[in-house]
């Protein structure tokens, strides 16, 4: 027998039904407003027109016949905006529409399927349907008025269109994450960004901020000084290219171009070298960046800074009163308008400009010292004048005693001699000449008798000062101050000295730490506060009030203090005394502005010392998520879970002083402060650590046999010369 037939489906009839014949179910599901607003749909259908059709039923009357009114259960949204378009007068209220009648099944269950059984846009789609637009020539300001999103969003969507085909299919199958998809919009070169997913499908760390970094590895941050010091405008101009990310924070984003850059640098730097040598100075250096210390054995020249001029006073007057105004004016806003905020910058950097007053130094110092060239942590230009190297200063006159004779230039002593000269004009005898007589007149004293004398004297000078201490303060000041700000002078009696030591293995960036820039602030701040010449030091100084004279004094020390470990000499004794010092002035590396960057130090250390540090900072769970790692990649990851953390290295802990640690999830205890560091073990001890017993301070081991004195000798200078 034959199978019957399968009946057919028959679909529901479709009409134009006018506007004013259709009304609201009640038996529309969506209750929740979500997605696009009523608005915004509204101004779409006037844009476009009705692309969806309604869902509509027939009422019925009591008896059964339809009263020619249809209920809307799916497509109240839609409705809802031509109702908003009638009430705008932009559609008549008899507008045909466009409605799929239905007559058969429950109202509720066409609702739910409409939405239910709708599946939404992939995301790939949206960007290439956007990248379609623009390149048939709608702009990015045009597609966004046109789907009501912000220009940025259709930037983005543009810039994920343009990543690699090959991993925009990855990416389609599901193959990587939207967030990873971003990652990769940061350069726009197809071939590095396949290179860099094949690199990252042989690891096991995916994150994006890996894929980032793999990026830029080789790229310059728009935030470094050199790259603001060029400018991105000139560099851009210069054919240069800058990677951006438009998902996140970039700073600016990266110079691809590095030896353009370079390049650039080196070009402005020459150009500011050589205005600086047509001011007349013997030599100029130089460099992106000089290291910490670079002036340490030159001499300053202390000139005189250039008087501000009437007008200038004047200019200076009328800035401060108009930012004075300004500030009273918006104390109250929460926020300044951006037209206030950028004149007040204006007249900030003017003001700095006339207070920061030029400086001129005498012709003849300026033949025979130079300058250095370079460039601040701000981008800025930097020159630093007036330094005479040891080489270019003039000959120290010997100092001639009346009373033994004169002497050379090498210092030796040479008296008169006469000669005994024959008939013939020949000379046969040399001797040093017999004093005169005095009769009326004293002579010198002897040279033995003026020792015994001044022996006398400097005992008695030196129990006199120890009984004074503000006048042995002083004399100490002056004294430190010569060593210090007045290089080869010889005006103290007091032999004390002052090693101000270099730093030869020194980490990178360290002359612009905050630390390294306020020394050289409050340096500059001195010198141009005492005198020119050392003569007059001494009555300057007694000028001084308490306070200045301790604050100068600390200063003075401050630099004297040598806390560096070497290989060849680690100096035990002396880097206690430094933890000592270190937990005195209650110092903070952390607070100093130290961090453990990848360059700096992470990078550095083996990977076992790198999981330490962030089992130690973070606990074994954050050390777990990167023990898979290779060293560079867990090193970059180290350093963004460290950051912010406070935590130090051994070597910069203060005993006693809690670092920003916290204990392993596994302890009882929970997390936990860490007071002390670790034990250190080094080639000359044998243990270093903190106990409980000695309220945290250094428990000393048994060291290896060390002379202090050849120790003292060989690196520091005795701070007292005795006879």
């Amino acid at each position: 027998m034959a199978q019957a037939a399968s009946k057919k489906i028959t679909l529901s009839s479709s009409r134009d039904i006018p506007l004013n014949k259709l009304v609201l179910s009640q038996s529309n599901v969506r209750r929740v407003k979500a997605g696009v607003s009523i608005e915004e749909l509204a101004e779409d259908i006037a844009r476009r027109g009705l692309l969806q059709g309604l869902s509509v039923r027939p009422i019925v009357g009591e008896d059964g016949t339809e009263t020619g009114i249809y209920e809307i259960p799916a497509g109240g949204r839609r409705f809802r905006a031509l109702e908003l378009l009638v009430k705008q007068k932009r559609l008549a209220k008899t507008a045909p529409v466009p409605c799929v009648v239905r007559d058969d099944g429950i109202a509720e269950e066409d609702s739910l399927a409409e939405n239910v059984q709708r599946a939404p846009l992939h995301p790939l789609d949206q960007f290439r349907a956007f990248q379609a637009l623009r390149e048939k020539g709608q702009s990015e300001e045009d597609i966004a008025a046109a789907f009501f999103v912000p220009v940025a969003v259709v930037k983005q969507r543009l810039k994920l269109a343009s990543v690699s085909p090959r991993l925009l299919d990855v990416y389609a199958e599901d193959g990587m994450t939207l967030d990873q998809l971003m990652a990769f919009t940061v350069s726009g070169d197809h071939e590095r960004q396949e290179q860099v997913f094949e690199r990252l499908t042989q690891g096991y760390d995916k994150q994006p901020y890996v894929i980032r970094r793999m990026l830029t590895e080789h790229a310059v941050r728009a935030s470094d000084k050199r790259a603001q010091f060029v400018g991105i405008d000139a560099y851009v101009e210069a054919g240069g290219t800058v990677l951006r990310d438009l998902f996140q924070a970039d700073d600016g984003g990266w110079l691809q171009d590095v030896s353009l850059l370079d390049m650039m640098v080196t070009e402005k730097l020459r150009e500011a070298a050589a205005e600086v040598e047509a001011e007349g100075w013997k030599w100029t250096e130089v460099a992106t960046s000089f290291p910490y210390g670079h002036v340490f054995g030159l001499r300053q020249l202390r000139g005189e800074e250039v008087p501000i001029t009437e007008q200038e006073e004047a200019a200076r007057a009328a800035l401060q009163a108009e930012l004075d105004g300004l500030e009273a004016e918006y104390a109250e806003a929460d926020e300044l308008p951006e037209e206030v905020d950028a004149r007040l910058g204006e007249i900030e950097t003017a003001l700095e400009a006339l207070d920061q007053r030029p400086v001129r130094f005498d012709v003849d110092e300026i033949g025979r010292a130079g300058a250095f060239v370079s460039i601040d942590a701000g981008g800025g230009l930097r020159i630093e004048r007036g330094f005479v190297r040891p080489e270019d200063e003039l000959p120290i006159e010997p100092e001639a005693d009346s009373a033994t004779g004169e002497l050379t230039g090498d210092g030796e002593e040479t008296r008169t001699v006469a000669a005994q000269v024959d008939d013939d004009g020949t000379a046969v005898q040399v001797g040093p000449v017999e004093e005169p007589e005095e009769d009326e007149g004293l002579k010198p004293i002897p040279d033995r008798l003026m020792a015994e004398l001044t022996a006398h004297r400097t005992i008695a000078l030196r129990h006199a000062l120890g009984e004074n201490p503000d006048v042995a303060f002083l004399a100490a000041l002056h004294a430190l101050c010569i060593r210090v700000f007045y290089r080869y002078a010889l005006d103290t009696c007091l032999e004390l000295d002052l090693k101000s030591a270099g730093f030869a293995a020194q980490a990178p960036g360290l002359a612009d730490t905050p630390s390294a820039r306020a020394l050289d602030v409050r340096h500059q701040a001195w010198a141009n506060t005492l005198p020119k010449e050392p003569e007059e030091l001494w009555d300057a100084l007694d000028g001084f009030d308490a306070d200045s004279r301790q604050a100068l004094f600390a200063h003075c020390v401050a630099l004297s203090v040598n806390a560096v470990i070497e290989p060849y000499n680690r100096r035990p004794r002396a880097i206690l005394h430094a933890d000592r010092l270190a937990q005195a002035v209650d110092l903070d590396m952390a607070g100093a502005g130290w961090t453990p960057t990848v360059d700096g130090f992470l990078g550095r250390l083996t990977k076992a010392r790198i999981l330490a540090a962030v089992r130690e900072a973070k606990g074994d769970r954050a050390g777990d998520r990167i023990e898979h790692m290779k060293k560079g990649d867990m090193a970059e990851a180290a350093a963004q879970i460290l950051a912010g953390s406070g935590w130090l290295p051994e070597p910069l802990r203060t005993p006693g002083r809690a670092i920003g640690t916290v204990a392993a999830e596994t302890a009882d205890a929970g997390d936990a402060a860490i007071t002390a560091p670790a034990p250190v073990e080094t080639a000359d001890t044998e243990v270093v650590e903190e106990t409980a017993e000695d309220g945290g301070e250094t428990a000393m081991g048994e060291f290896d046999p060390v002379d202090d004195d050849e120790e003292a000798e060989a690196n520091v200078p005795h701070a007292v010369a005795a006879e």
